[in-house]
């Protein structure tokens, strides 16, 4: 690549370990912090009298916690990943909902009107961060070589047990009672 001056400020930004350290520590810092703030886990004191969550033992374990996460490198390496992908299916979605809008034609686009694409876009952004989950971890290799080892005695027997418990389910289930409307 060319030397250039803002490269340079990057590489030195690499360096000096923003990316490895700084920026996966701050990352982990904000979200236990908020988490526990939200969650009053840590429970709530006195102020004035207010009742305020207790934020310097929340930010003391988010503290902790935080340097703990940033200790292991495999696991920074994970997040860096993970967000890095996460980032990608985001940027993704944004564009499929440009190009939706776009053959929208005129006035605000919105989905209120459509309940079934909002629930498959929310289908397809969870598997879609799962397998990110699972790529980082290195367990979606391991499922992938699990289904070119399979052979077909096997999947007939998995077949055969999912039909089985379908039909199971479908005869103890309870009936839907039908609601009378009231005049």
């Amino acid at each position: 690549m060319a030397e250039t001056i803002f490269r340079n400020a990057i590489t030195f930004l690499n360096d000096i370990g923003l990316y490895d350290v700084v920026l996966p520590f701050l990352l982990v810092f904000t979200l236990v912090f908020a988490i526990l703030e939200k969650t009053k886990l840590l429970g709530i004191g006195e102020l004035e009298g207010e009742k305020v969550t207790k934020k310097n033992l929340n930010a003391m374990t988010a503290f902790i916690c935080a340097f703990l996460v940033i200790a292991s490198t495999q696991l920074v390496g994970v997040i860096n990943e993970i967000v890095a992908n996460v980032v990608l299916l985001l940027i993704l979605s944004v564009c499929f909902m440009l190009l939706v809008g776009s053959f929208h034609g005129e006035g605000e686009f919105t989905l209120k009107d459509f309940p079934g694409w909002i629930k498959m876009m929310m289908t397809i952004m969870f598997i879609g961060i799962a397998a990110i989950f699972l790529n980082a971890m290195g367990w979606l290799e391991t499922l992938i070589g699990l289904l070119y080892m399979m052979d077909v005695e096997w999947v007939s027997s998995l077949v055969f047990l999912l039909l089985v418990a379908g039909m199971v389910g479908l005869i103890i289930r309870e009936p839907k009672t039908k609601k009378k409307d009231k005049d």
